[in-house]
Protein backbone atom coordinates (compact mmCIF):
# COMPACT_ATOMS: atom_id res chain seq x y z
CA UNK A 1 0.00 0.00 0.00
CA UNK A 2 3.03 2.08 1.21
CA UNK A 3 6.59 1.95 0.09
CA UNK A 4 9.70 3.43 1.51
CA UNK A 5 12.54 2.88 -0.91
CA UNK A 6 15.79 3.83 0.89
CA UNK A 7 14.29 7.05 2.07
CA UNK A 8 16.81 9.80 3.77
CA UNK A 9 15.09 11.95 5.81
CA UNK A 10 17.29 15.00 7.66
CA UNK A 11 17.08 18.81 9.24
CA UNK A 12 20.25 20.52 8.92
CA UNK A 13 20.74 23.33 12.01
CA UNK A 14 23.72 25.85 12.70
CA UNK A 15 25.67 23.22 14.65
CA UNK A 16 23.93 20.02 13.92
CA UNK A 17 22.29 17.53 11.38
CA UNK A 18 19.00 15.57 12.78
CA UNK A 19 18.71 12.48 10.95
CA UNK A 20 14.80 11.54 10.76
CA UNK A 21 15.33 8.48 8.75
CA UNK A 22 18.74 7.02 7.82
CA UNK A 23 18.08 5.38 4.49
CA UNK A 24 14.92 3.11 5.60
CA UNK A 25 13.04 0.89 2.95
CA UNK A 26 9.75 -0.71 4.28
CA UNK A 27 6.38 -1.06 3.48
CA UNK A 28 3.09 -1.10 5.20
CA UNK A 29 0.21 -3.73 4.02
CA UNK A 30 -3.17 -3.04 2.90
CA UNK A 31 -5.68 -4.30 5.48
CA UNK A 32 -3.20 -3.63 8.50
CA UNK A 33 -3.86 0.00 11.43
CA UNK A 34 -0.14 1.09 12.36
CA UNK A 35 0.38 2.31 15.67
CA UNK A 36 3.84 4.84 15.86
CA UNK A 37 5.37 5.62 18.92
CA UNK A 38 8.74 7.41 19.86
CA UNK A 39 10.15 9.59 22.60
CA UNK A 40 9.49 13.42 22.04
CA UNK A 41 11.72 15.30 19.06
CA UNK A 42 12.65 11.43 17.43
CA UNK A 43 11.08 12.58 14.43
CA UNK A 44 7.12 11.04 14.55
CA UNK A 45 5.27 14.05 12.83
CA UNK A 46 8.24 14.14 9.97
CA UNK A 47 7.43 10.62 9.02
CA UNK A 48 3.50 11.53 8.78
CA UNK A 49 3.97 14.20 6.93
CA UNK A 50 6.47 11.75 4.45
CA UNK A 51 3.73 9.57 4.26
CA UNK A 52 1.52 12.01 3.43
CA UNK A 53 3.58 14.00 0.83
CA UNK A 54 3.18 17.02 2.27
CA UNK A 55 6.84 16.95 3.05
CA UNK A 56 9.36 15.57 0.90
CA UNK A 57 12.44 13.64 1.31
CA UNK A 58 16.00 14.16 0.97
CA UNK A 59 16.53 11.23 -1.21
CA UNK A 60 15.09 8.05 -2.08
CA UNK A 61 11.56 7.50 -2.81
CA UNK A 62 8.35 6.77 -1.53
CA UNK A 63 5.11 4.81 -3.34
CA UNK A 64 2.01 5.14 -2.55
CA UNK A 65 -0.92 2.69 -3.49
CA UNK A 66 -3.75 3.94 -1.89
CA UNK A 67 -6.05 6.84 -1.28
CA UNK A 68 -4.08 8.40 2.08
CA UNK A 69 -5.39 11.54 3.44
CA UNK A 70 -3.50 14.81 5.32
CA UNK A 71 -2.71 14.12 8.94
CA UNK A 72 -5.92 14.49 10.49
CA UNK A 73 -6.47 17.88 12.02
CA UNK A 74 -3.78 19.65 10.14
CA UNK A 75 -5.50 22.55 8.97
CA UNK A 76 -2.03 24.48 6.62
CA UNK A 77 -3.62 22.97 3.34
CA UNK A 78 -6.59 25.06 3.61
CA UNK A 79 -7.25 29.31 2.68
CA UNK A 80 -6.96 31.42 5.56
CA UNK A 81 -9.07 34.51 3.38
CA UNK A 82 -11.59 31.66 2.41
CA UNK A 83 -14.40 31.25 4.65
CA UNK A 84 -14.85 27.29 6.26
CA UNK A 85 -18.07 26.71 3.66
CA UNK A 86 -16.07 27.52 1.08
CA UNK A 87 -13.06 25.73 2.07
CA UNK A 88 -14.66 22.84 2.21
CA UNK A 89 -16.64 23.09 -0.77
CA UNK A 90 -13.07 23.88 -2.66
CA UNK A 91 -11.69 20.25 -0.99
CA UNK A 92 -14.58 18.62 -1.93
CA UNK A 93 -14.07 19.10 -5.50
CA UNK A 94 -10.21 18.78 -6.01
CA UNK A 95 -11.39 14.86 -4.33
CA UNK A 96 -14.35 14.81 -6.69
CA UNK A 97 -17.07 14.16 -3.52
CA UNK A 98 -20.51 15.21 -3.02
CA UNK A 99 -19.85 19.20 -2.49
CA UNK A 100 -23.18 19.36 -0.40
CA UNK A 101 -22.68 16.44 1.40
CA UNK A 102 -19.81 16.97 2.37
CA UNK A 103 -20.45 21.02 3.39
CA UNK A 104 -23.22 18.91 5.18
CA UNK A 105 -21.21 16.82 6.89
CA UNK A 106 -18.33 18.98 8.11
CA UNK A 107 -21.44 22.07 9.16
CA UNK A 108 -22.85 18.94 11.16
CA UNK A 109 -19.39 17.65 12.97
CA UNK A 110 -17.36 20.83 13.21
CA UNK A 111 -20.23 22.53 15.89
CA UNK A 112 -18.72 25.51 14.24
CA UNK A 113 -22.30 27.09 14.09
CA UNK A 114 -22.16 30.74 12.18
CA UNK A 115 -18.37 30.38 12.49
CA UNK A 116 -18.51 28.49 9.34
CA UNK A 117 -19.37 31.25 6.44
CA UNK A 118 -16.27 32.88 8.80
CA UNK A 119 -12.91 33.67 7.22
CA UNK A 120 -10.98 30.37 8.07
CA UNK A 121 -8.34 32.72 9.09
CA UNK A 122 -10.03 34.20 11.93
CA UNK A 123 -10.46 30.42 13.48
CA UNK A 124 -9.20 29.91 16.43
CA UNK A 125 -6.46 27.15 16.46
CA UNK A 126 -9.16 24.73 18.56
CA UNK A 127 -11.44 25.74 15.73
CA UNK A 128 -9.72 25.24 12.67
CA UNK A 129 -8.23 21.65 13.82
CA UNK A 130 -12.59 20.98 14.26
CA UNK A 131 -13.00 21.95 10.50
CA UNK A 132 -9.71 20.25 9.48
CA UNK A 133 -10.89 17.35 11.27
CA UNK A 134 -14.73 17.22 10.33
CA UNK A 135 -12.85 18.01 6.44
CA UNK A 136 -11.24 14.45 6.72
CA UNK A 137 -13.99 12.39 7.72
CA UNK A 138 -16.10 14.11 5.08
CA UNK A 139 -13.43 12.64 2.60
CA UNK A 140 -13.48 8.45 1.53
CA UNK A 141 -10.02 7.56 2.31
CA UNK A 142 -8.48 4.60 2.07
CA UNK A 143 -6.08 5.45 4.78
CA UNK A 144 -6.41 8.06 7.60
CA UNK A 145 -3.22 9.64 9.19
CA UNK A 146 -3.79 10.59 12.94
CA UNK A 147 -1.19 12.69 14.76
CA UNK A 148 -2.53 13.27 18.06
CA UNK A 149 -6.48 14.75 17.09
CA UNK A 150 -8.56 13.37 19.79
CA UNK A 151 -6.64 15.81 21.87
CA UNK A 152 -9.40 18.13 19.78
CA UNK A 153 -12.37 20.13 21.92
CA UNK A 154 -13.91 18.42 25.16
CA UNK A 155 -14.62 15.14 26.69
CA UNK A 156 -17.65 15.18 24.14
CA UNK A 157 -16.58 16.48 21.02
CA UNK A 158 -13.11 13.69 21.29
CA UNK A 159 -16.22 10.71 22.12
CA UNK A 160 -17.87 12.11 18.60
CA UNK A 161 -14.31 11.35 17.67
CA UNK A 162 -13.38 8.04 18.62
CA UNK A 163 -17.10 7.02 17.46
CA UNK A 164 -16.40 8.70 13.77
CA UNK A 165 -13.06 6.29 14.26
CA UNK A 166 -14.82 3.32 14.88
CA UNK A 167 -16.93 3.46 11.77
CA UNK A 168 -14.02 4.27 9.53
CA UNK A 169 -11.84 1.37 11.14
CA UNK A 170 -14.12 -1.16 9.63
CA UNK A 171 -13.39 -0.08 5.78
CA UNK A 172 -10.04 1.92 5.88
CA UNK A 173 -6.49 1.84 7.73
CA UNK A 174 -5.04 4.16 9.72
CA UNK A 175 -2.02 5.23 10.64
CA UNK A 176 -1.45 7.00 14.37
CA UNK A 177 0.63 8.68 15.96
CA UNK A 178 -0.52 9.18 19.66
CA UNK A 179 1.63 9.17 23.41
CA UNK A 180 -1.68 7.63 24.48
CA UNK A 181 -0.57 4.03 24.52
CA UNK A 182 -4.37 2.79 25.00
CA UNK A 183 -5.54 4.86 21.54
CA UNK A 184 -2.83 3.06 20.10
CA UNK A 185 -3.90 -0.56 21.39
CA UNK A 186 -7.09 0.22 20.67
CA UNK A 187 -6.98 1.25 17.01
CA UNK A 188 -3.60 -0.56 15.89
CA UNK A 189 -3.03 -3.98 14.89
CA UNK A 190 0.50 -3.92 15.04
CA UNK A 191 3.00 -1.30 16.26
CA UNK A 192 6.17 0.85 15.10
CA UNK A 193 9.04 2.51 16.74
CA UNK A 194 11.12 5.47 15.56
CA UNK A 195 14.41 5.91 17.30
CA UNK A 196 17.78 7.27 15.94
CA UNK A 197 17.11 7.60 12.77
CA UNK A 198 15.70 3.76 12.14
CA UNK A 199 12.33 1.94 11.84
CA UNK A 200 11.69 -0.75 14.61
CA UNK A 201 8.48 -3.10 13.59
CA UNK A 202 6.30 -5.03 15.87
CA UNK A 203 3.62 -7.61 15.00
CA UNK A 204 1.94 -7.08 18.32
CA UNK A 205 1.24 -3.62 19.61
CA UNK A 206 2.23 -4.73 23.09
CA UNK A 207 5.85 -5.58 22.04
CA UNK A 208 5.98 -2.31 20.54
CA UNK A 209 4.84 -0.89 23.52
CA UNK A 210 7.17 -2.19 25.72
CA UNK A 211 10.37 -0.81 23.92
CA UNK A 212 8.76 2.65 23.49
CA UNK A 213 8.62 2.64 27.70
CA UNK A 214 12.14 1.22 27.81
CA UNK A 215 13.55 4.53 25.30
CA UNK A 216 11.28 6.63 28.12
CA UNK A 217 12.75 5.61 31.36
Amino acid sequence: MIRFQDVFKFYRTQKTLKIVLDHISFRLDKGVSYGIMGINGAGKSTLMRLIAGTEMPNSGRIVREARVSWPLGFAGGLHPSLTGRENIQFVARVYRQDIRKAVRFVEDFSELGPFIDAPFGTYSSGMQQRLAFGLSMAIDFDCYLIDEVMAVGDSRFQQRCRDEFNKRKQYSDMIMISHSIELVQMYCDRGIVLADGKMYFFDSVSDAVEMYKQLNM
